[in-house]
């Protein structure tokens, strides 16, 4: 007979067992609790039959705090265990997450739960990227601290994200404005300064006029405005610290082809960084014999020729003729429009020491983004023209050979080279000595990352008028921000009102000197955090290096593909430059990279002003949506949800509406992750998530009121037929076991894998009473169903296991009955299903030393891609090749032997 508690679940323990788990739960999660209070399995032992809205909120309810805490800590000691590392882009925290936030996070968690069940030990780390001009847009318009507002934006969307059920690593949380955080993007900084990759120079920048900061040329949109306030951008020349990119733009044109497919995103990284063929040269400039302070950078599409160069142009918009050049009225005095210049300034080639003249050019560009190039008449006939016209003589430099290839003369020790050869000893030279010498390509420019903000990165740099540009010690880092309230200014950063952390004394003599007041774009912050998180809390360096080679790299990099271009630019640099002062191993920081697509809802606009309307505001019962208040037909399309154009979905009242579960499972199946999901909850996806969740339920009521019968279940009962029935359901399990397990490890293909669940559950619903009460198959096939959903759903996955756990009379004894479902092991092909006749044998040799064996499907052990991806997700992959730079492989079908080749 069932006890009180069993029938109404209200005796004082269990109360008592509900009010604690209640008051463990955040604000944000107690307002999704219902008044009342009920019981369920997982509390009471007795199973409901049906999963009803008040079931869905009682399960998610009970499993939220309990599955939150289950996601495992790391201990990087336990090298056994392969590694996997999934990173989510992290947001800025203002406040409030967005369906794109839910999106890319339950992409994550998803995958992270997975890897965790297949025995990979597993990092899913969250932070927040926590300077930027928003918070000190708001600190203006509410009279707050950005600093106070920030971080009450990181608790509300800390209590979000935990309301989600996400399996963040949190005890390796980060955030970029804190000091511990950002005294290691300083102490990078000053690497890159004493690399030579950090310069200050005077540069035509973009201006905001109403952040009141400057703007990479990525941040200003098609029609001239600024990305975030909308207003339309000034041109003025300031003073600007830049990281020369521009020197590591061939090393990472060529890392993308060792990179596996990026979904078009590796054609967007060579397409923004362009072909690599030539190379800026510095030059000093002179007037009347005598050296000024002024340099110049150069560019010239053939390094090998520098021998023949015969003049230097600039364009006439070039800074030295407009900004606070002390060439400025020089170059005025002598430019003649329309015609190419010849001017008394001279240039000298601080490699070959070479002085030649500057030449203003009579053209308005040059190719691309070049404002300075190199003539050279030996290998551009234009260059000649030029100097013929202004009389300017050169020395011929290269020479045709009879076999058709060239070699160059009358070039110093470069003479009698190949070209190629030449190219290779010059750059090298140049390289050298600090004076160019990098291979780039015309359109790519320096990272300017001058920011005349207050909340950012201070720049770790002291102005002496004795010492010049002075790096801050190592030792008196973190430069940390002065608590500043006024923030608005024109021109002038806000901290230049901190006079007192302003005037400082030198390092090096010890007099007044003035502190930097720009900031660093945020992207600077964002370009390494991938690195702190394998070691956050280590106060005597950013990362430690081994921790960071055995994290590295990142297995699977997602997020939005507007980020695919900068951000990824920047970080992938900021790796490079960490490998080559041998802060880590790996050159490259992400090996998969996964870009989702925007999810868009539909906006209602007036015809005639453009304003956009909320959903409650327009009529949608006839055919066409009209304004309810002038029946006047409205604009319709589908954009990326926004406040402004009030088509945004709070994810916090979806969650209410209908569960976590069921959102998580509408993200994953309504499209895959790189398409955008346009919004609709009338379409199939949504309904048809929740009524699947509805069916596996009612599999587990079956199976449980099987097994309470008072039948003792015995195979052996079954018939023929009921054998042959249950070998059926054995198959599909398999067969779905290889593809959900393709899905989640190849393509990301969340919506493919449901389908394929989606596919059993109707296998299941159609087995005979019979077969449910004695066959094993049905009763593993459940439980692997089970397994397989608990990443995408885990607090439904969770409350079934507990169900089927203590079904009476089981007939599966491997399954790891007395622990929950997300600490299964993820569930494999039985071997039997692999006939020998369908497989073949796969020999794995890494250098040409055999490692072991791999199972690879008949009509694939011929194709090298198919074989080559097989054998790196098998268990003897993750173990031997995860996270290795594989050099080359080779296939021997005949054979049926792969050898890799990997870096040492």
């Amino acid at each position: 007979m069932q006890s009180v508690c069993q029938r109404v679940g209200t005796c004082s323990s269990c109360l008592k067992r509900q009010i604690n788990v209640f008051l463990g739960l955040t604000k944000w999660q107690r307002r999704l609790v219902p008044s009342y209070v009920r019981t369920i399995y997982s509390e009471t032992g007795k199973w409901e039959k049906s999963y009803s809205l008040d079931t869905r909120r009682r399960v998610e309810n009970w499993w939220l705090p309990r599955i939150k805490d289950q996601f495992c800590k790391i201990s990087e000691t336990d090298k056994s265990r392969p590694k996997f590392y999934v990173l989510s882009m992290f947001p800025y925290p203002s406040g409030k997450l967005h369906m794109g936030h839910v999106r890319v996070y339950t992409i994550s968690d998803a995958v992270a739960r997975f890897q965790k069940m297949r025995g990979m030990q597993v990092i899913n780390p969250m932070g927040w990227d926590a300077f930027g001009l928003p918070a000190e847009n708001a600190a203006v318009e509410h009279g707050l601290h950005p600093a106070s507002w920030t971080q009450s934006n990181i608790q509300h969307m800390r209590e979000q994200f935990d309301a989600l059920g996400l399996s963040f690593t949190w005890e390796r949380e980060i955030t970029t404005c804190l000091p511990e955080y950002y005294k290691w993007t300083q102490y990078l900084f000053l690497k890159l300064f004493e690399a030579g990759i950090v310069y200050q120079k005077e540069a035509l920048v973009n201006w905001d006029p109403v952040d009141q900061t400057v703007l990479a040329n990525e941040q200003v949109d098609d029609n001239g405005c600024s990305w975030r306030s909308g207003a339309k951008v000034e041109q003025k020349y300031l003073k600007q610290w830049f990281i020369k990119t521009t020197a590591y733009a061939k090393a990472m044109f060529d890392a993308l082809s060792d990179l596996p497919e990026w979904y078009g995103i590796k054609e967007m990284q060579a397409n923004w960084i362009g072909d690599c063929v030539g190379c800026f040269f510095d030059f000093s400039l002179k007037v009347n014999g005598k050296v000024t302070e002024e340099k110049l950078a150069a560019y010239t599409y053939t390094p090998e020729a520098i021998y023949g160069a015969s003049h230097l142009y600039i364009l006439p918009t070039h800074r030295l003729l407009h900004g606070n050049s002390s060439l400025k009225e020089v170059f005025q005095r002598e430019l003649i429009p329309g015609k190419d210049s010849l001017t008394s300034v001279t240039a000298v080639n601080l490699l070959t020491n070479q002085e030649i003249p500057l030449v203003i050019s009579a053209k308005t560009n040059f190719e691309n983004y070049l404002d300075t190039k190199i003539g050279i008449p030996s290998t551009s006939a234009e260059d000649a023209a030029v100097a013929k016209n202004l009389g300017i003589s050169f020395t011929e430099v290269t020479e045709k050979l009879p076999n058709g290839s060239e070699k160059v003369i009358n070039s110093g020790e470069i003479t009698g080279m190949t070209r190629q050869e030449a190219l290779e000893a010059i750059t090298q030279k140049a390289k050298n000595k600090g004076i160019g010498g990098y291979l780039t390509s015309d359109k790519l420019r320096d990272w300017l990352i001058s920011r005349q903000r207050y909340w950012g990165t201070p720049i770790p740099i002291i102005h002496c008028q004795n010492c010049g540009t002075v790096p801050v010690p190592y030792e008196d880092l973190p430069v940390v921000l002065p608590s500043v309230t006024t923030f608005t200014g024109k021109g002038a950063s806000p901290l230049e009102t901190a006079s007192e952390w302003v005037n400082c004394s030198c390092p090096r003599c010890k007099g007044a000197a003035r502190r930097e007041v720009d900031t660093m774009d945020t992207f600077v912050d964002s370009a390494w955090y991938y690195l702190r998180y394998t070691d956050p809390h280590n106060a005597e360096r950013p990362f430690n290096n081994d921790l960071a080679d055995y994290w590295l790299p990142v297995d699977l990099y997602v997020g939005g593909k507007e980020h695919a271009v900068m951000h990824l630019f920047y970080a992938r640099f900021l790796n490079h430059f960490c490998h080559d002062l041998k802060m880590t191993k790996h050159r490259e920081p992400f090996h998969k990279l996964l870009v989702q697509g925007l999810i868009k809802n539909q906006t209602f606009r007036l015809t005639t002003t453009g304003q956009c309307l909320k959903r409650e505001e327009v009529d949608l019962t006839g055919t066409e949506p009209v304004y309810l208040k002038t029946g006047e037909k409205l604009q319709v399309s589908w954009e990326k949800m926004s406040k402004s154009k009030h088509n945004g979905i709070d994810p916090e009242e979806l969650v209410k509406e209908c569960g976590i579960d069921t959102l998580r499972l509408y993200i994953l199946f309504a499209a895959p992750p790189e398409q955008d999901i346009l919004w609709d909850t009338k379409t199939d996806a949504m309904p048809g998530v929740q009524r699947w969740q509805v069916r596996i339920w009612m599999l587990v009521t079956k199976l449980i009121e099987a097994r309470t019968s008072g039948t003792v279940p015995n195979p052996e009962l079954l018939n023929k037929k009921q054998k042959a029935e249950a070998r059926r359901i054995w198959e599909q399990k398999n067969l779905v076991i290889s593809e959900v397990t393709e899905y989640f490890t190849k393509d990301y293909l969340f919506n493919a894998a449901i389908s394929r669940l989606m596919s059993l559950t109707n296998v299941l619903h159609q087995a005979p009473q019979p077969l449910i009460l004695h066959s094993t198959e049905f009763e593993d096939a459940l439980a692997t169903l089970c397994i397989m959903l608990a990443p995408m759903a885990p607090h439904i996955a969770s409350e079934m296991w507990k169900g089927l756990a203590h079904v009476q009379n089981k007939l599966c004894s491997h399954h790891h009955w007395d622990v929950d479902v997300l600490h299964q092991s993820w569930p494999k092909v039985d071997p039997e299903y692999l006939q020998p006749s369908d497989v073949v044998e796969m020999s794995v040799l890494i250098n040409n030393k055999a490692c072991g064996k791999v199972f690879v499907p008949q009509q694939a052990s011929r194709n090298f891609e198919e074989v080559h991806e097989l054998v790196l997700q098998s268990e003897l992959g993750v173990k031997h090749l995860q996270g290795r730079n594989i050099k080359k492989a080779f296939l021997s079908p005949r054979t049926a032997l792969i050898n890799f080749l990997v870096q040492e």
